[in-house]
């Protein structure tokens, strides 16, 4: 985060309400969209940074914060200038989520039964336990059923600060479950589903059970064009960011990283 605010932030849309944002466009991410900014406030509404920043204790001056700590944890993760090189987050963030990440997972790993008490801690009113093993698969990228400390701030990186289109690659990740290099109409259902499931009872007004399937047949006519039945990267990314009204609509995506 910069001292003056400006940069890019984690939206995957420029505002709750599709409206476009008057900074200036970013023409290598197509003439609809433009990076969004950097806020503590948006970075804050990401319940993986408040679960962890909450678990951080109080520690003194900057000074007495030794490279992430290395020693301190049994998996040690890559020094902190590579990984302040590798994500958008300062040395100063970086340390802070380090420090509550190694509060909850003093072995320097997270597994799936913590991202599901996670998510049953911030969404109390619904059932967070498959989205949350979704989720968890996503960030697990080498699927061996646990989340370095890199990994997860990579991944974050990727969600909080980065460019429409790094976000909607991470987002067809996590639609693609079995990671076959396909997204089929079924995978986004169960998905889509899963967020409802978790979030959509206290929501209003209150959702309607055929609304995930409404949302997932709509989306899926526009982003599947060879009509094959599946839809590839290159499709999922070209439809997003051609329209808008997926865009709007995957604001509840951003809402439940």
């Amino acid at each position: 985060m910069q001292a003056d605010g400006k940069g890019v932030d984690g939206g995957v849309l420029p505002d709750a309400n599709g409206k476009e944002a008057t900074t200036p466009v970013d023409q290598t991410e197509g003439p609809k969209w433009q990076r969004p900014r950097i806020s503590r406030k948006s970075l804050m509404k990401c319940c993986l940074v408040k679960w962890i920043i909450a678990s951080a204790a109080p520690q003194g001056p900057d000074s007495g914060d030794c490279d992430l700590e290395l020693s301190m944890v049994r998996h040690q993760p890559e020094g902190l200038e590579e990984l302040q090189a590798q994500t958008q987050f300062t040395r100063k963030e970086l340390q802070s989520l380090y420090r509550g990440f190694k509060n909850e997972c003093p072995s320097g790993l997270v597994d799936e039964e913590t991202f599901k008490t996670i998510y049953s801690q911030f969404f109390p009113q619904g059932d967070a336990t498959t989205y949350a093993h979704f989720l968890f698969n996503a960030f697990d990228m080498e699927r061996n059923g646990s989340i370095r400390f890199e990994d997860f701030v990579l991944g974050l990186s990727v969600l909080l600060r980065g460019s429409v289109t790094d976000k909607l690659r991470w987002a067809f990740n996590l639609y693609d479950i079995n990671k076959d290099g396909h997204v089929t109409k079924e995978e986004m259902l169960a998905i889509m589903t899963s967020i409802y499931d978790m979030m959509g009872r206290y929501t209003s007004p209150s959702v309607r059970d055929e609304t995930p399937i409404e949302h997932v047949e709509r989306f899926f006519q526009k982003m599947d064009r060879n009509r094959d039945g599946v839809v590839t990267i290159d499709e999922f990314i070209e439809t997003c960011q051609k329209d808008e009204d997926i865009m709007a609509s995957m604001q509840l995506f951003e809402n439940v990283i």
